[in-house]
């Protein structure tokens, strides 16, 4: 399986890694590194992160990381990374 960031997930990444550079740049290269190293487990097993309860659809998914949700999308054969914010912002 592939992993696709769609552009809603990289521009709210790159939003939330500037908010964290705003105190630690180490912190925010950080928790973008580990946030992708996480992401790359889905390969091994996509569905291990419960249905989304953001959709009625079981292809989409709710990955919980760090106090934030990354929705992501099952296709044949690639995990589309949709988008990530704090549960308070929505």
């Amino acid at each position: 399986m592939q992993i696709v960031y769609e552009k809603q997930f990289k521009k709210a990444l790159a939003d939330i890694s500037h908010f964290i550079a705003l105190d630690k740049v180490d912190a925010a290269k950080n928790f973008k590194k580990k946030l992708k190293q996480s992401l790359e487990y889905l390969k091994e097993n996509p569905k291990m992160y419960k249905q989304s309860s953001y959709f009625k659809d079981e292809n989409y998914r709710d990955m919980t990381f760090k106090g934030y949700t990354i929705i992501y999308k099952l296709e044949e054969d690639t995990i589309k990374v949709l988008d990530i914010f704090k549960w308070i912002d929505r």
